[in-house]
């Protein structure tokens, strides 16, 4: 992102993981301790999914040979337990790998720092749902916004507070989505879960899903049993249309099935034929790209060819 300024995330290096405590004290660096996983619970309404896969696997056996490279960051509890703030997928980890502790830097938070530092951390992940985009925006924006803009957590080293600067502006530069691009995210939490699902599974597109975060959740769910009849999902032009007559108070299940049978340009029939198979008719000289126009000249030709061979056989 260009210009955009360095956001320290307060975590560790791996050359700060391995220093003595004097080197730590110091450099001004936090302890890091040893923390009993039963005594970490996980931190409220998480957005960001915890999947156990291949690169779960992957870091299980990395933690497993060579230990936890950045410690998890924790929050103190007044019960006495910590919460954990940054590293969801470490603690579980070293969790499967079999490890009764996490390597953890403790630190005193109020909740609405430690969500924009959940969220901040969790936003430098290389894959990141749709979903997870918008409750992590969503409670973002609503921390920063009971902070009365504050910007004490994002702003820059040289501490300037950045005053009179709105908070969704500050969420647009920590995020590197558009301002515009930012709400569009934050209205998918509108959406039903099974809706929002689809969008994960880039089944339904973020246009869309946005238009259809208008619905009422009734609405939504009419439209998620057409969908599954159908076997089709809403284009753009057909959300927005699901909206008007929404907001007029006209959308039964009647029009959602009417809206949903309108053929949309990429349903349309379409007649596959294997490239090699037709390779072979057509000459060398023919590039790839237009393969199309030569198939269609050869059937225009053959059908002028068959036209005439009947009025051939009429006229005998």
């Amino acid at each position: 992102m260009k210009n955009a300024q360095k956001i320290d995330l307060g975590l560790t290096g791996y050359d700060e993981l391995f220093m003595n405590e004097a080197e730590r004290k110091e450099n001004k660096l936090p302890r890091i301790y040893d923390i009993p996983i039963s005594e970490i619970d996980d931190f409220p309404d998480h957005p960001f999914k915890v999947k156990i896969d291949e690169d779960m696997d992957q870091l299980v056996q990395s933690i497993k040979e060579r230990g936890i490279i950045t410690p998890v960051t924790l929050r103190p509890k007044e019960d006495g337990r910590y919460e954990i703030v940054s590293g969801h997928r470490r603690k579980k980890a070293c969790e499967l790998a079999g490890f009764e502790t996490v390597k953890a830097e403790v630190r005193e938070m109020t909740r609405d720092e430690a969500i924009i530092l959940m969220v901040e951390s969790n936003l430098q992940r290389s894959t990141i749902l749709p979903s997870e985009k918008a409750f992590s925006y969503k409670m973002r924006l609503e921390a920063m916004n009971r902070q009365g803009e504050r910007t004490d957590l994002t702003c820059s080293p040289m501490d300037n507070k950045l005053k009179g600067v709105k908070s969704a502006s500050l969420l647009k530069e920590a995020t590197g989505d558009g301002q515009a691009q930012v709400y569009r995210y934050i209205r998918l939490t509108e959406l039903i879960p099974e809706l929002l699902d689809m969008v994960d599974e880039s089944r339904i597109a973020l246009r869309p899903a946005v238009e259809l975060s208008y619905l009422k959740k009734e609405e939504q769910s009419a439209l998620l049993e057409e969908i599954s009849y159908a076997d089709a999902t809403p284009s753009l032009a057909q959300a927005i249309k699901m909206k008007k007559f929404s907001q007029e108070g006209k959308l039964s299940n009647d029009v959602i099935e009417s809206i949903m049978s309108e053929e949309k340009p990429n349903q349309k029939e379409k007649i596959n034929i294997k490239y090699e198979d037709a390779r072979k008719y057509i000459p060398a000289s023919v590039p790839y790209d237009k393969t199309g126009d030569y198939i269609m000249k050869a059937l225009e030709y053959y059908h002028r060819h068959q036209e005439r061979q009947r009025d051939r056989g009429d006229a005998r």
